[in-house]
């Protein structure tokens, strides 16, 4: 909202030109602790849930590196020895991350490239042990209407979500405990009703639901 109200402004104000987004879309994140809860709860997670997280985007226009990617898309999946994240305070420590790419399987070889590159540089640190890249069906929807993210990765990795109902607070503390992990616009915390990862590279699998643990938004750079 922010970034559409800067754009509204400079519009408004005769000879400030907007500089239109080199590329955008949809954002969606998962992880294995929750993102919107009471802090004594993050607290009892940190160091130990949170180490693993998919992070995906779907380009809706655009181009990177000169490639154009319309319609495409891809995904990051994550697993450190540590809390993935930050509260916008307090830096968690992740240790060794180790990362899988994967990438819209209708993508040619300069969109694959385009695509992983994109990634790595949206991710920043996360993706800097990339150990696999792999071409897979891939589908992302975001209704941020009723907070419904789908990603469908083929059979390697899915996400489904949610609106945050009022029986998903516990405490009635709940706040967004953690900021996205990559940068993007609009962010608002979802409940996960399951995401998961069954692939190779990360050295394990695994599926986790019924958790508000997840990110809708959407991203421009």
């Amino acid at each position: 909202m922010r970034a559409l109200l800067v754009t509204a402004l400079a519009l408004a104000i005769p000879g400030v030109a907007v500089a239109a987004p080199r590329i955008s879309g949809e954002y969606l994140e998962a992880r294995t602790c929750a993102v919107y809860t009471g802090p004594c709860f993050a607290n009892g997670e940190m160091d130990l849930a949170g180490k693993k997280a998919v992070m995906a985007w779907k380009v809706d226009a655009g181009e990177w590196n000169g490639v154009t990617l319309d319609g495409l898309g891809a995904a990051l999946v994550v697993r450190a020895e540590g809390t993935l994240g930050d509260d916008g305070v307090f830096a968690m420590r992740p240790g060794k991350v180790r990362g899988v790419i994967l990438v819209d399987e209708r993508a040619a070889a300069t969109e694959r490239d385009a695509l992983v590159d994109f990634v790595k540089k949206s991710a920043g640190p996360l993706a800097a042990n990339v150990v696999a890249v792999e071409p897979v069906p891939f589908e992302l929807k975001n209704d941020h209407v009723e907070n419904v993210g789908t990603l469908k990765a083929g059979e390697t990795a899915h996400v489904e979500t949610r609106g945050i109902k009022d029986g998903d607070c516990v405490c009635t503390n709940e706040i967004v405990f953690y900021n996205p992990l990559a940068k993007v616009e609009n962010a608002h915390p979802v409940h996960t009703k399951s995401f998961g990862f069954r692939g190779e590279g990360l050295g394990t699998k695994f599926e986790a639901r019924a958790q508000s643990s997840a990110f809708l938004a959407t991203f421009e750079h």
